[in-house]
């Protein structure tokens, strides 16, 4: 089996990648995350996946890298990872009662054979009418600060949420293992 290397600095996407058993290594991408103008946010995440992706393997040549993006939008807008306590709180503000679609874009990429394989992943999630002090009582107990939309719903965030539509549940946290699986097996990689 060839090399496998995530190409992500995010504990959560490497928590989600160990649950397949296979070795891996990590690699900081170091991509430039602006979008270009017009850009959608669909458009965003599955060019940065594959930028991430694209962006170590020369330092993995023969490897099968693996890149991941996801933004949250409502009617367009997109809401990245809010940074600190403000910008969460005027982020779980504005989501209050709304239906978000995390996007989640993922790519293998064949370092050897420059093949590219990019797919992407929605994830729907209503958030609850939440009160300013469910805010602030959320985001003392859990910090939300580098996730998009300012909730782990793999942690407590679960608690503001009320319902989610997806075919992945790992996708919400950021890498659609169903998709990566199939991606995998494309490549000869038996995970099983």
């Amino acid at each position: 089996m060839p090399n496998l290397v995530l190409a992500s600095t995010s504990p959560y996407r490497r928590e989600l990648l160990a649950r397949l058993g296979l070795p891996f290594t990590v690699a900081n991408p170091q991509t430039d995350e602006t979008p270009l103008a017009d850009e959608t946010p669909e458009a965003l995440a599955l060019r940065l996946s594959e930028a991430k992706a694209r962006a170590v393997a020369n330092d993995h040549p023969s490897a099968l890298i693996i890149g991941s993006d996801q933004v949250a939008t409502v009617d367009g807008r997109i809401y990245g990872k809010p940074g600190d306590h403000q910008r969460a709180v005027a982020q779980l503000r504005e989501l209050s009662g709304k239906t978000v679609n995390f996007f989640t874009g993922l790519c293998l990429y064949n370092a050897a054979t420059g093949e590219s394989q990019v797919r992407g992943v929605s994830t729907l999630v209503t958030f609850r009418q939440l009160d300013d002090q469910e805010i602030e009582n959320y985001l003392r107990r859990e910090p939300a600060y580098n996730c998009a939309g300012s909730a782990k719903s793999e942690g407590l965030g679960i608690a503001l949420l009320a319902g989610m539509q997806g075919d992945d549940p790992n996708a919400l946290v950021g890498l659609p293992l169903i998709a990566l699986c199939d991606m995998l097996r494309n490549q000869g990689v038996a995970i099983l």
